[in-house]
């Protein structure tokens, strides 16, 4: 099993510096996200050979691996036009991951959900050019629902995922976002089964608490979804119970350090996430 780091709280150093202090957190491996010189949310990557090569001496340099690239692309946007950029960027993407001798990616379904089948639909036209290609590169690739997607639902992504029927597809659990995926946490592991292939560790509330007015939104009927990515314990997941359904599954992925929410805290959060992380998976 890897237990990696996202280090988006690092985002803004630069990469050498990013690298290192993520090596000095006690990391063996990154989960490499989001960051505006590199690969920007939901825009063309912004990285040209010189940075990778940057970051390919970064990581040799430190011995940090890492374990999977993060695109967040609309790809499944009810928009031709997003969509066919999102493509684009995605073939970059690729690019970029398989120069890095990385055989692993993640993302989101990134659609709306007020047009679900326009969504599914371009979702399954992208992944008819982005598989292949993949396929090709020996690259896997694991998806996750997210609040204000066209699938939030753990079970659903499930088998969205199966349905695409190819090896190389998974399903990527990301435990804050649990009180939108419809189940609880062990239930959705224990369906996902050998399916399941990563893991995003952090905790969060659950917003539907106090009647639904854990958070007030103000005018009232404002359309927005709310999570965070806490330090276990400082929210409401069945932490627990969903590492016992890990242990009853044999999971032996890919586990993500994924906490956001505290970017003033980030490096001891971090610290403490990866030995509390151990003990759990132990």
């Amino acid at each position: 099993m890897k237990i990696t780091l996202d280090p988006l709280p690092f985002r803004h150093l630069p990469i050498p510096e990013m690298v290192r202090t993520v090596a000095d957190l006690g990391y063996e491996w990154i989960e490499f996200s989001q960051r505006d010189d590199f690969f920007p949310f939901y825009l063309y990557p912004r990285a040209n050979d010189a940075l990778v090569q940057q970051l390919k001496a970064a990581l040799k340099e430190t011995g940090v691996k890492i374990a999977s690239v993060l695109p967040i692309l609309r790809w499944s946007s009810p928009d031709e036009d997003e969509r066919q950029a999102a493509v684009r960027s995605w073939m970059r993407s690729i690019d970029i991951t398989a120069e890095l001798g990385v055989d692993q990616m993640n993302s989101e379904f990134s659609g709306r959900p007020e047009q679900k089948e326009r969504s599914e639909a371009q979702f399954l036209r992208s992944m008819e050019v982005i598989l292949p290609r993949l396929e090709k590169e020996g690259i896997k690739l694991n998806i996750e629902p997210h609040p204000d997607d066209f699938i939030e639902d753990g079970i659903e992504a499930v088998r969205m995922i199966r349905g695409l029927n190819s090896p190389n597809v998974g399903f990527l659990y990301c435990v804050p976002h649990t009180f939108y995926q419809g189940h609880e946490p062990a239930t959705i592991v224990e369906y996902a089964g050998p399916d399941l292939k990563h893991l995003h560790l952090a905790d969060s509330f659950d917003y539907r608490a106090s009647g639904g007015r854990r958070y007030l939104l103000n005018p009232a009927e404002t359309n927005a979804t709310v999570h965070q990515h806490l330090p276990y314990g400082q929210g409401e997941v069945d932490l627990d119970g969903f590492f016992a359904a890990l242990k009853r599954v044999d999971f032996d992925g890919i586990a993500t350090v994924a906490v956001f929410s505290q970017e003033e805290k980030a490096v001891e959060n971090s610290i403490w996430m990866l030995e509390e992380t151990k003990k759990r998976l132990a």
